[in-house]
């Protein structure tokens, strides 16, 4: 027993080992980017106000990608935000320690990677998960729905932040198949988006029935809040294309491009992007952009729009496509890489090469009108020095408003990002893919 006056010893305090845990093992940034992804770091204690524990990080590997100096981590509760700023393009490995009390210590390493400097950095951003983008289109709050030509996937992103998607719908089950679609070009209408394939052949001159696709989707919700329900499908659009023009006399080479064997991303190839609604329609007759066949097939090296009179009914019922006459566009020997129209009628096109591997060729936007027999005016030349092809338009701006900026998403699957020759879409790790999402003024 104590004696009067005299107080008990204190308790020496037993702290346990520290947690640590992050939500991404792997990360991707940019040389130069705004906005980058950051990782949340979780961390604990036993016995520990979380407040009183240290989180840093170190460079394990390859400093000359990002080194210690290069990690920021911030916040001061459970959760910590750790960001890495680029110094180089490559791979490293970050040391994640956490501090505890009573010394103990616990690590994590985070594998980061860092692709090159890109122009304009301050209106890029990197959508991460998936490199192959193809077709994207707004669903409002800031988020556009944005679709992968290698995979059914459609992934939800936020148009103003790099990141990984905050949703993903796969409808392969619903549009019976076990391959890709291949999607290349979309449009909403209302609160139905429309999806198509291409409609060709694959890189190696097969045939894959997935890809004579169109599908429907119904939005509802938007921002964040966005959901996609699955709606309706057509397979049989490229064997009316062909139909329809050796009707007319072959004109522009379609059973040819489709036979097998033959490639679609070439001059005389077969391959649909784009795809949006005429003037005043808003279901009946859709425009469907070709990426090829341009010249020799068609004539004067126009790109080419083919109009399906009955896009309404192709959907809700299955019936037989009809089309109207081919309209050639000149874009200046380039072909439609997607076409889109905006609530006042106006048209942008975001016009490329033709060939498969096109990174270092010519990419300009044009705008029309969507009048068959009237001229596109272009509006702006885009960079070809950056990873990845132009693939998409997000949305159309008002054309007529000086300034106007319009957001368009890469395909990137093809890219050497990192700089060890891998391409974007073999890639291991979902984290490291990534297209980009880049705001151009229009001249």
């Amino acid at each position: 027993m104590l004696l009067a006056g005299l107080t008990a010893p204190a308790q020496a305090v037993t702290y346990g080992t520290p947690t640590i845990a992050l939500s991404a093992s792997y990360l991707s940034g940019a040389v130069g980017a705004v906005g980058d992804p950051v990782v949340n770091v979780t961390v604990g204690q036993s016995g520990a106000d979380v407040s009183a524990l240290t989180v840093a990080a170190s460079a394990s590997s390859k400093a000359s990608v990002a080194g210690t100096g290069d990690v920021t981590v911030t916040g001061a509760g459970a959760v910590r935000q750790l960001a890495v700023t680029a110094r180089g393009r490559g791979y490293t490995n970050l040391t994640v320690k956490v501090t505890g009390l009573g010394g103990k210590t616990a690590t994590k390493t985070l594998y980061y990677a860092a692709s090159a400097a890109v122009q304009n950095p301050a209106d890029a951003r990197y959508l991460t998960g998936s490199a192959d983008a193809s077709a994207a289109v707004d669903v409002g709050g800031g988020y556009a729905v944005v679709a992968d030509d290698e995979s059914n996937v459609l992934r939800l992103y936020d148009r103003s932040r790099s990141g990984a998607p905050v949703k993903t719908w796969d409808f392969s089950s619903q549009l019976g198949v076990s391959k890709e679609v291949d999607i290349e070009g979309a449009t909403r209408i209302g609160n139905t988006i429309y999806w198509t394939g291409s409609l060709g052949n694959n890189k190696d001159g097969e045939y894959k029935a997935p890809r004579n696709t169109v599908f429907t989707t119904t939005v509802s919700g938007s921002g964040s809040g966005a959901q996609l329900a699955y709606g309706r499908s057509y397979k049989k659009l490229r064997d009316d294309l062909v139909a329809w023009d050796k009707a007319n006399g072959n004109k522009y080479g379609f059973a040819a491009g489709t036979a097998e064997g033959e490639a679609p991303k070439q001059i005389d190839g077969f391959n649909v992007e784009g795809l949006e609604f005429a003037p005043g329609s808003t279901t009946t007759t859709a425009y469907l952009g070709f990426r090829a066949p341009l010249a020799p097939v068609v004539p004067g090296g126009k790109a080419l729009v083919v109009p399906v009179t009955n896009f309404d009914r192709v959907l809700a019922s299955g019936a037989k496509a009809v089309f109207g006459a081919g309209i050639e566009l000149d874009l200046g020997g380039l072909s439609v890489r997607d076409l889109r129209r905006n609530a006042a009628g106006q048209y942008l096109i975001l016009a490329g090469s033709w060939a498969a591997d096109d990174n270092s060729d010519p990419y300009a936007l044009y705008q029309w009108d969507g009048v068959a027999g009237h001229a596109p005016v272009k509006r702006a030349d885009l960079p070809t020095t950056d990873p990845g092809g132009w693939e998409a338009i997000v949305e159309v701006p008002d054309l007529s408003a000086p300034g106007a900026r319009v957001q368009l998403v890469t395909d990137s699957g093809s890219a050497d990002l990192y700089g060890d020759g891998a391409e974007a879409k073999d890639l291991t790790h979902p984290e490291w893919k990534k297209a980009r999402a880049a705001w151009f003024t229009l001249g």
